[in-house]
């Protein structure tokens, strides 16, 4: 790995809000001060924090035991919290290889102390862009099988891509590199309420990198040419919850699936 670029400390980074909303302590004043400013104004964002973390436990879980999937390539990973996705993919599978995709410094820097400390499996972190898709592909080849089925995810993760055809066409080649049999997940979040538009709105004053709000069909064209896993694409609390769940579940801004590459 490269070394570690400059974290800037003065202006609000999604991957640290998200950490302080997580109840983390990987953030700084700016963060927090965003953070609560968003939180004031829509209060549902602490909780579309925790349902994508329990979005991810469940996506994985499922895909590791009931679809045998044993590599996961995490783009968009954020700072390193609980229930990692490595975590609980090898506590299914001791086996299971995980990658982890981030472009962040502070994230690069906290990976790098969490990964000195992995003995299970096969865990690895790549310094990469998103956007640029075939030099991320080249590196990800370095560490996992394209000749085995590999779960893709990327989950709150293309709200920081326009709302435009390109985006779509980044993820489509991501999907076409992926060998048949292999999942791809994600969710963000919705236009589906006017507290969350006006929330989004504060975020993009102070934040580094904007968020752009999608709508559910814009979500679900996502996965045009896959196999929806039941239920489809929905608010994420309504996928696959675990049975102490129900009777708790309600309709969050934050839409989601998985689809399986034929």
């Amino acid at each position: 790995m490269t070394d570690t670029p400059p974290i800037d400390t003065t202006v609000a980074h999604s991957a640290r809000v998200w950490n302080y909303w997580l109840g983390g302590k990987d953030n700084y004043p700016v963060d927090r001060e965003l953070g609560e400013q968003i939180e004031r104004a829509f209060p549902e964002i602490v909780e579309i924090a925790r349902a994508e973390r329990a979005f991810l436990v469940r996506v994985v879980t499922h895909l590791a035991r009931e679809h045998g999937v044993r590599q996961f390539l995490d783009i968009g990973t954020g700072l390193p919290t609980v229930n990692n996705t490595h975590e609980v993919a090898q506590s299914v599978a001791p086996d299971a290889r995980v990658v982890y995709v981030d472009n962040d410094p502070m994230v690069l820097a906290h990976a790098r102390a969490l990964l000195t400390g992995v003995t299970s499996g096969t865990t690895h972190y790549i310094d990469a862009d998103l956007r640029e898709p075939e030099a991320l592909l080249g590196q990800v080849r370095q560490h996992l099988d394209f000749g085995r089925p590999i779960a893709l995810t990327c989950l709150g993760t293309l709200g920081h891509q326009p709302v435009e055809e390109r985006t779509h066409e980044i993820v489509r080649t991501y999907q076409e590199a992926l060998p048949s049999g292999s999942f791809f997940a994600m969710c963000d979040s919705t236009n589906t309420g006017e507290a969350i538009v006006a929330a989004t709105a504060a975020w993009n004053e102070g934040a580094a990198i904007p968020y752009h709000l999608r709508g559910v069909k814009e979500i679900e064209a996502f996965f045009d040419g896959l196999e929806l896993l039941e239920p489809g694409v929905c608010s994420i609390p309504f996928w696959r919850p675990d049975p102490a769940e129900v009777g708790e579940v309600r309709e969050i801004a934050q839409f989601g699936g998985v689809g399986r590459k034929p």
